[in-house]
């Protein structure tokens, strides 16, 4: 086991290299993980200061949408 941990004789450069790597690995979930927890705050934010939307109902939207038919457009 102690042939595994000292690499070869490049222990001292393997190890190292390893645990900047985690390092960036966690700093960079860190970062991730604040940058979403500022953007959902940013968008509750912007949900909440504008008026809510009202949806028509199909049968108002379907008796005030114009149709335009064949029939409807004169042809001469």
């Amino acid at each position: 086991m102690s042939d595994f941990f000292a690499m070869g004789g490049y222990a001292a450069f393997v190890w190292p290299a390893y645990g900047v790597a985690a390092l960036v690995l966690i700093g960079l979930l860190v970062a991730t993980f604040k940058t979403l927890r500022s953007s959902e705050t940013t968008l509750k934010a912007l949900e909440g200061s504008r008026p809510a939307r009202r949806r028509p109902r199909r049968n108002d939207a379907a008796a005030t949408s114009p149709k335009v038919g064949a029939a409807e457009v004169g042809e001469g």
